[in-house]
């Protein structure tokens, strides 16, 4: 039986797991991708009874980060998925295979699984030159890229450097690194952005297609919204005191010691979108935000272009609850006062208008 054409039942059966432990996998699972109590049955069935899916994983320009988060999953774990979930048939970073072997492996999967395997990109194509700032396997990286992706089901982009360019595509970009979706316009592609994205993100995304034979559904911007439907700011611990109006001033101060809101020190946690507040890192043990440092935003696009990472956003409005009842009460007369006032002299202009036009028609 050809390696896609086997289950990941099949597979992780003949490795000894138990089918109690192979339930307790896709109920985890389906909890991990925040999915209903009745998703873990249909996980369970579709990983009994469909193939293994063939993938693809290419690299551009890029620092390999995507690929170490990958690995350090925890649920499910990259094994499982490697070795058990999909049929990864090539990744030059890896794989066992180089030189002319390695490349053998694409064309065969390139044809012997025309429209049915997945193309993972990690890293972008650099255009200018004609591609010559990124060769793989002696040809520059976007030909290769055209070619695997003509056949593929679909494409996804892996990171800020497949998604919208990151630092390669920072100003003044002497390459001319461009986003995969900027190169391949005819196939459905999915983002993952992040700088890396959170282990549990990439293989939640794969998991999804596996099961679903599907891509999850996706924002205007073409990432899943299981992942990326709410800013950190949405969901992070350190949000009451944002509400509050507590916010650290200078790194190390009292107000860092007792955990305030990082919002002053650069954070970009209320314009980015990513699951960093609720999934975290490393296994669920924490995230940058908790470890003391502001979010960064690295899964926006441009965020290498948009100032330094502590300068302060400046079109956040808070409403501090700390502030007394005077104190908002002033503000509030002084708002509603300024409103009669104004209703006033709207009131005015109209009935002088209006006298005037009685005196015209009396002439």
């Amino acid at each position: 039986m050809g390696a896609a054409t086997e289950t990941f039942y099949s597979v992780i059966r003949r490795q000894g797991i138990t089918r109690r432990s192979f339930h307790k996998f896709c109920s985890l699972t389906a909890t991990s991708l925040g999915l209903g109590p009745l998703a873990a049955s249909r996980i369970a069935n579709a990983l009994e009874t469909k193939p293994r899916v063939p993938v693809i994983w290419m690299h551009g320009l890029e620092c390999t980060c995507c690929s170490e988060s990958f690995i350090r999953s925890a649920h499910p774990l990259v094994k499982d998925a490697v070795l058990s979930m999909i049929s990864l048939d090539y990744d030059d970073t890896i794989m066992a295979a180089a030189g002319h072997q390695a490349e053998a492996i694409l064309e065969e999967t390139r044809t012997k699984y025309k429209g049915q395997y997945i193309l993972a990109v990690e890293g972008n194509p650099p255009l200018n030159e004609g591609g010559m700032f990124c060769i793989d396997g002696g040809k520059p990286f976007v030909e290769k890229l055209k070619m695997m992706a003509e056949d593929a089901m679909a494409i996804i982009a892996w990171g800020a450097c497949a998604s919208w360019g990151c630092v390669q595509a920072a100003k003044p970009n002497p390459t001319q690194a461009t986003p995969i979706d900027k190169v391949i316009t005819n196939k459905p592609i999915i983002k993952v952005p992040g700088c890396p994205p959170i282990a549990e993100v990439m293989t939640g995304v794969v998991t999804f297609i596996t099961t679903f034979g599907k891509l999850p559904e996706l924002d205007r911007q073409g990432r899943p919204k299981m992942f990326y439907s709410q800013r950190i700011h949405d969901k992070c611990y350190r949000r009451p005191h944002f509400d509050a109006g507590q916010f650290v001033e200078e790194w190390d101060d009292e107000a860092a010691r007792k955990g305030y809101c990082l919002y002053k020190m650069g954070c970009k946690g209320p314009t980015t979108y990513n699951a960093c507040s609720t999934v975290r890192w490393n296994g669920g043990v924490s995230f940058p935000i908790q470890s003391g440092h502001g979010c960064i935003g690295c899964s926006e696009d441009g965020f290498w272009d948009k100032g330094s990472f502590y300068d302060r956003l400046t079109n956040i409005k808070q409403f501090g609850i700390e502030k007394n009842a005077d104190q908002i009460g002033m503000v509030a007369a002084g708002a509603v006062g300024a409103a009669v006032a104004a209703h006033a002299a709207v009131t005015a202009v109209k009935r002088l208008a209006s006298k005037r036009e009685d005196a015209k028609q009396d002439h």
